[in-house]
C-alpha cells in the first residue's frame, strides 16, 4: 500500500564530464531519471510511501532503472516487463553562458510507448493511496500511451484518489496542437494541475494580459539561455494564469513554478499556488546551478508532501519551492536530498560549512 502512486517513463541519461560536448566526449556519465520516477522518489526520500508504475524491457538497461527505483525505497511490484522494446535514452549535454545546456533523445519504440489499456491492475495499484501524480511527457509517448493514461486517471478518479498532472510540455515529442487535443480532454479528472506560465501559453493558449513574458524553464529539456538584459518578473500576471486555469478547468489548485535564470549556472527559483480562492507563494532562491534537471519534479515532490502531510497549501508551496532548491545544487535528476534539509533552508538555513 503506498502514499503516492505515479505512473511514467524513466531513461537512462548519459552526459559528457566537464561541461564537454558530446562530440568531445571519451566517456559518458550514468545516471536514471524521468519525470513521474522523480517524484516517486522525492516523496519517498521526505518519508511517504510511493509506487512507481512503469513499462521496462527486460533487459539489464531495464534493471538498472528498476534497481534505482528501488534503492530510494520506491515500490516498483507493478512495473510491468516486456519481452520486446527498449530503455529510452538521453544525452545530456551541461552548458555555461552564453552556451545553454541541451538534450538529445534517443527514446523512440520505448517499452512504455507500446503500454495499453488494461495491461496494469489499476485497482490493485490505488488500492490505499491518496495520491496519483502523472504527466503530459506520458501521453506524447504513443497513442496506445495516451489512451493508458486516460485510463490511470480515470481509475484514480473513481477510486477517490487526489489527481495531480504536471504539463510538462516537450517540443520534441509533439506539436502545441497535439498536446491540446489530448489533454484537454483529460483535465477534467485532475484535481491539482501543477505547470509553467510557458507551457500554459504553449499547451492551453492561456496567457498574462500584462507583465514582463515568463523565462523558459525548460525542466528536463535542460535549456535556459543567458539573458544579459533580464529583469525581475513580478508574480502577479502568473497569478492571473493561475486563476484562468483553475476557472477554465475547475481544478482544486495551480502551481506555477517561476525560474529567472540570467545565466545558465545562476538562477532564483520559487513557485505560486492558487487554491480556494486564494493565492499562496514563497520566498525566492538565489540558486547556484549544478543540475537544474529534475527541478520541476522535485517541486512537485514537495508540494505534494506538503499537501498530504500538513493540508496546508502554504506550506505545501514552501517545501516544493525548498525540496527544489536543494535538488538543483548537485548532479543527477533524483533529489538527493532530506526532509530535515528541507526544513533547515525553510528556517533560514546558514551557508557557512556544516561541522
Amino acid at each position: 500500500m503506498s502514499d503516492v502512486v505515479t505512473f511514467g517513463e524513466a531513461m537512462i541519461r548519459l552526459s559528457p564530464p566537464d561541461f564537454m560536448r558530446l562530440e568531445q566526449a571519451h566517456s559518458l556519465d550514468v545516471r536514471v531519471g524521468g519525470g513521474e520516477l522523480n517524484v516517486a522518489v522525492g516523496v519517498s526520500r521526505l518519508g511517504l510511501r510511493s509506487a512507481w508504475v512503469s513499462r521496462l524491457p527486460n533487459n539489464p538497461l531495464g534493471r538498472l532503472v528498476c534497481n534505482k527505483a528501488r534503492e530510494q525505497g520506491v515500490n516498483t511490484d507493478y512495473v510491468l516487463w516486456a519481452k520486446e522494446g527498449r530503455c529510452g535514452l538521453y544525452f545530456l549535454e551541461f552548458g555555461a553562458s552564453p552556451r545553454a545546456s541541451s538534450v538529445l533523445y534517443d527514446r523512440a519504440n520505448s517499452a512504455i510507448s507500446k503500454i495499453e489499456p488494461g495491461q496494469v491492475d489499476w485497482a490493485a495499484v490505488l488500492r490505499g493511496a491518496r495520491w496519483f501524480h502523472t504527466s503530459g511527457i506520458t501521453p506524447a509517448l504513443s497513442a496506445s500511451a495516451a489512451a493508458a493514461t486516460r485510463e490511470a486517471l480515470e481509475a484514480a478518479r473513481n477510486a477517490g484518489v487526489r489527481v495531480s498532472y504536471d504539463l510538462n510540455y516537450r517540443s520534441k515529442l509533439w506539436t502545441p496542437e497535439q498536446a491540446r487535443a489530448c489533454q484537454e480532454p483529460l483535465m477534467d479528472m485532475v484535481d491539482v494541475l501543477i505547470t509553467t506560465e510557458e507551457d500554459t501559453r504553449v499547451v492551453f493558449g492561456i496567457v498574462p494580459q500584462q507583465g514582463r513574458p515568463a523565462v523558459r524553464d525548460e525542466r528536463a529539456d535542460g535549456a535556459g539561455a543567458a539573458d544579459a538584459d533580464f529583469a525581475s518578473v513580478s508574480a502577479e500576471p502568473y497569478k492571473e494564469v493561475a486563476r484562468k486555469l483553475a476557472e477554465k478547468f475547475g481544478f482544486k489548485a495551480v502551481a506555477v513554478t517561476l525560474r529567472e535564470n540570467p545565466s545558465v549556472l545562476r538562477n532564483t527559483w520559487t513557485a505560486i499556488a492558487y487554491a480556494d480562492g486564494q493565492f499562496f507563494e514563497d520566498r525566492k532562491y538565489d540558486l547556484e546551478v549544478v543540475d537544474r534537471v529534475g527541478g520541476g519534479d522535485a517541486f512537485s515532490a514537495g508540494f505534494i508532501y506538503g499537501c498530504l502531510v500538513t493540508g496546508s497549501y502554504q506550506i505545501a508551496v514552501q517545501h516544493g519551492v525548498a525540496f527544489s532548491a536543494l535538488k538543483q545544487t548537485h548532479p543527477g535528476d533524483f533529489a538527493w536530498v532530506t526532509r530535515q534539509e528541507v526544513e533547515g533552508l525553510m528556517k533560514g538555513a546558514s551557508l557557512r560549512v556544516a561541522r
